[in-house]
């Protein structure tokens, strides 16, 4: 039984180089890559016999008996890139995993035959020669690039699942794809790796059907992918425009077309610590690239399932460029919920990343349509909408901008407050409401009053209205009644009708 040898390999660690277009990665999941490592229990076969097989790779065609070469080890150093060279072509045949019982040799000489690869590649000590360069990108685009089944998905959807809540659909055939992804991350991050020689190869249309596999349903391919992107921005300075504008499109379309796809997350992810190394003053591109694509990023349905680090990649823009929140934070409040509250809870946390990031000449100038609409979250009658909006007030920096701006934001607010403080039904707002409003009143006593007297005389005239509204009603139902009793139809004044109050 072959053992999981790669929780063996050494790791090599790289970093992204520090430039206009991306550096240092900070994010806080440090772009973590760890997968379970499972293997399949090797199958019992007294007798074993060499099937004969035909390759997928292009250039590999006949039928050929599949068995295991020679260890490195065996062999002098003067032929080991030979042999290399061979193992890789004989890792190019592609297995049915849909069927677990077939060719239970042949998969096993072939995973042991990949963790062979990773370490000799994990070792080299020379720098790798075209033709090797070639092959390792032949070899990983055989076995990973195919197409993403997106059957399932549409059949849950169509059956009413709830997709954040159902399991992934893990594939079968990781135990072979997982070492094919730890030999393209142990290629790129060698040191023996020439990137000006390996972008030949791994060139444009490499990178986008690596892309392509993001949409992958099985969350340890994501991961991988994850980590193997953003080595790749890393070491290929030339791919990076190119590697940005295709993840543009992959968000337009999901934004725009479909809002289906699984690696968003992931995606954002790797965003996240590019944008923590862009350099300033930002470049025109990059501005673009927030209000054109992570903006409405908050439009889909499916934003829980993204959310975090979309909340990362947009505070990353503000922190480095504060003239942005302006921006940022009218974008939120275009694509702002209406009917989920879940969504407008998550809506107001980031609110609060944003806010805490934004300096006052730019809170000033969107202040106004700002607590607008935290007024009426305010007086949300879902308690955790209102509760999270009072929660704004226990940040030291947002409450040192509204004490300053408390002139404009007091008497937008005011109304929400006092009908909280009078009657919400929740114990936790109200008393949250109470601390806000006696804020307020140390703060500014005359102001207070002042906004509450308006209140006051406001509450007394909607009293007034309604009062006359009623009245009016009255009026029209006795005349109704009168006509009725007579059959005579009732006949309304379109100048009456005008005079009366509108609800």
């Amino acid at each position: 039984m072959i053992k999981n040898i790669l929780n063996k390999l050494p790791r090599k660690q790289t970093k992204l180089a520090d430039n206009r277009d991306g550096g240092p990665s900070n994010y806080p999941s440090n772009l973590s890559r760890a997968a379970s490592h499972t293997t399949n229990p090797r199958p019992t076969n007294p007798n074993p016999t060499p099937v004969t097989l035909v390759p997928k790779a292009n250039g590999n065609v006949g039928h050929v008996p599949y068995e295991a070469l020679p260890s490195f080890r065996d062999v002098p150093n003067s032929e080991k890139q030979t042999l290399f060279l061979k193992k890789l072509n004989l890792c190019c045949f592609i297995f049915d995993f849909a069927d677990p019982t077939k060719h239970l040799k042949e998969k096993d000489i072939k995973r042991q035959t990949l963790v062979e690869l990773v370490d000799y590649i994990a070792s080299a000590n020379g720098k790798f020669t075209e033709p090797v360069i070639q092959e390792i990108v032949r070899t990983v685009s055989v076995n990973l690039f195919r197409t993403m089944s997106t059957q399932s998905r549409e059949n849950k959807l169509l059956e009413g699942f709830d997709l954040e809540e159902e399991e992934p659909l893990m594939d079968p055939a990781w135990p072979h794809l997982q070492v094919v992804y730890e030999l393209l991350l142990r290629f790129v991050a060698s040191p023996e790796t020439d990137a000006k020689l390996a972008k030949r190869y791994v060139d444009h249309s490499f990178v986008l059907k690596l892309l392509d596999l993001f949409d992958s349903e099985d969350p340890r391919e994501r991961d991988y992918l994850k980590t193997v992107l953003h080595r790749i921005y890393g070491k290929f300075m030339v791919h990076r425009p190119y590697i940005r504008k295709a993840i543009n499109n992959i968000f337009y379309r999901f934004i725009f077309e479909t809002e289906k796809h699984n690696g968003i997350a992931e995606l954002l992810e790797i965003l996240g610590s590019i944008i923590n190394g862009f350099a300033l003053p930002l470049k025109e591109e990059h501005k673009l690239f927030l209000v054109r694509a992570l903006i409405p990023l908050h439009k889909p349905k499916c934003i829980p399932m993204y959310h975090q680090q979309l909340s990362y990649c947009i505070t990353q823009f503000v922190e480095k460029d504060c003239k942005l929140a302006d921006t940022v934070i009218r974008g939120l409040l275009k694509y702002w919920p209406i009917t989920n509250s879940s969504k407008e809870v998550m809506f107001l946390g980031e609110l609060e990343e944003v806010l805490e990031a934004t300096q006052a000449p730019e809170f000033q100038r969107c202040m106004v349509p700002l607590f607008r609409q935290i007024a009426r979250c305010l007086s949300s009658s879902h308690f955790q909408v209102a509760e999270r909006s009072l929660f704004l007030w226990n940040n030291d920096h947002i409450e040192s901008l509204i004490k300053q701006n408390r002139k404009v934001i007091l008497p937008i607010i005011f109304p929400s407050l006092e009908k909280n403080a009078r009657g919400h039904w929740n114990q936790a707002v109200q008393s949250l409401t109470l601390n806000v409003r006696k804020f307020f009143s140390d703060v500014d006593p005359e102001l207070f009053e002042e906004c509450l007297l308006k209140f006051q005389e406001d509450e007394a005239q909607e009293d007034e209205i309604k009062k006359k509204r009623e009245a009016t009603w009255k009026r029209l139902e006795g005349i109704a009644m009168v006509k009725a009793a007579s059959n005579e139809p009732v006949l309304v004044s379109p100048r009456t009708s005008a005079k009366t109050p509108s609800g």
